[in-house]
């Protein structure tokens, strides 16, 4: 495995990215170390809330909901998952599977941070790496929030068709992303919001990539989309939703209404999730898929509100 690694000073003049970020080691899975840039902000021995990303994004994205957990009195962590952002990134698309991102953010939180009790928020490709945690580490979550995401799963009863190839509403789209000559994530903006993104935004989205070759990881993530049985993530999906479905803890989605990528990734999670009874699930008006950049306001009101105070 070949590691890119972006200039340390990518993203010195992004505007309201938490100053409290610094890198952790974690292993490759071929016998290297990757450094994993994250965001660890508030006492360190309060109780955690750990955010995580998809694509095309990085811990940027909850810029506004880590400053205002912080100062709730919450300790924020908020990696970039392996190829995003400011963390190391394998340089071959093929580097690139479900499992490995869920390993390498298992070993980041759980064996190096050594995190318990953790409250996660989640974001699209942040739920699907983020619920298999969960599922797999169930004795060290107290909650989650979920939000404009879900967990694909497949009846692996049902055989797979004589020809399998890619269909739904992402197929041209991973076409696109598998064989356009410059993968640029920011360009994107405009596909995942509902409001105009300002220049200090689109900059913050761009910052961590000032070469091409540094887009690799958001590229590969577009391969990994579910547009084909046999993708292999069903397997591992399935086991995790046979533990979700005993799952008690508490677990609240915000979702948004102009979310096109997984507008109702929701309801599995409030029909099959014995945690997700009796919530105040929401709904929130005038947000696309980065609710978080459309409407961090009322987003992030929502959140604070049903975390409560951390004592």
């Amino acid at each position: 495995m070949r590691i890119l690694r972006s200039p340390a000073n990518a993203i010195d003049d992004v505007v309201e990215y938490p100053p409290e970020h610094r890198y952790v080691e974690v292993p490759s899975g071929d016998g290297q170390m990757l450094r994993v840039h994250l965001v660890d902000a508030g006492p360190p021995d309060a109780p955690v809330i750990v955010f995580l990303h998809g694509n095309p994004s990085w811990s940027y994205i909850w810029r506004h909901q880590i400053a205002a957990v912080v100062d709730t009195g919450y300790r924020a962590i908020a990696p970039d998952l392996v190829g995003m952002g400011m963390s190391d990134k394998p340089s071959e698309m093929s580097d690139y599977t479900v499992d490995a991102h869920v390993e390498w953010m298992r070993a980041l939180l759980y064996d190096v941070l050594g995190l318990t009790e953790v409250t996660f928020v989640l974001h699209d490709w942040g739920g699907i790496v983020g619920m298999r945690l969960v599922a797999e580490h169930p004795h060290r979550v107290r909650r989650m929030v979920i939000s404009n995401t879900g967990l694909p799963s497949r009846d692996m009863s049902e055989p797979l068709p004589e020809v399998i190839e890619a269909k739904g509403a992402f197929a041209d789209f991973q076409a696109f992303a598998a064989t356009v000559p410059e993968w640029e994530p920011w360009t994107l903006l405009p596909m995942v919001m509902v409001t105009e993104a300002g220049a200090e935004v689109q900059h913050g989205y761009r910052a961590p990539y000032p070469d091409p070759s540094l887009t690799i990881g958001s590229r590969a993530f577009t391969q990994l989309l579910p547009t084909r049985p046999d993708n292999p993530m069903y397997p591992a999906n399935n086991a995790a939703w046979e533990v979700l479905e005993t799952f008690t803890k508490p677990v609240l989605t915000i979702f948004s209404d102009g979310d096109t990528v997984a507008p109702d990734g929701w309801r599995p999670i409030v029909a099959r999730i014995p945690g997700a009874r009796e919530q105040p699930h929401i709904i929130l008006e005038g947000g696309g898929h980065f609710l978080t950049e459309d409407i961090p306001v009322v987003y992030t009101a929502h959140l604070l509100e049903w975390l409560g105070s951390p004592q």
